[in-house]
């Protein structure tokens, strides 16, 4: 796992990408979510979605939703960057379209794009 800290509009995120699977279940993401904010002290996270369990994106799991409600209670802004073009779910696009138009959970093409929204510089 590599993390770097990115400073944009005086607000920092960590931008973590990482080759094995970080987040697999609710308990690892918490595990993740806590050891970023606490190497870091950082509330905004950016996370390669290749280090996301394949699962987190078939809704039907509900495993994004219970990660993602996680993000939220603790009070961090999670940002996941890469190609979707091969999740073909109607849900999972409007999931992350209604995402990206929040402000807590983003969906991006690339690590620059999702730090612009986790230190609200507008990309629309």
């Amino acid at each position: 796992m590599k993390t770097e800290i990115v400073r944009k509009n005086n607000m920092e995120a960590a931008v973590v990408n990482s080759k094995e699977r970080l987040i697999t279940d609710v308990q690892s993401a918490l595990d993740f979510m806590m050891t970023v904010k606490y190497e870091t002290g950082c509330t905004n996270i950016a996370i390669n979605k290749e280090a996301i369990a394949d699962d987190f994106f078939v809704l039907s799991t509900c495993l994004a939703g219970e990660i993602l409600q996680k993000f939220i209670n603790y009070g961090v802004r999670l940002a996941i960057y890469g190609d979707f073009s091969k999740y073909m779910s109607k849900p999972l696009k409007d999931f992350m379209y209604e995402s990206n138009h929040g402000k807590d959970i983003y969906f991006q093409p690339n690590a620059a794009l999702a730090v612009d929204r986790l230190c609200n510089i507008s990309t629309n």
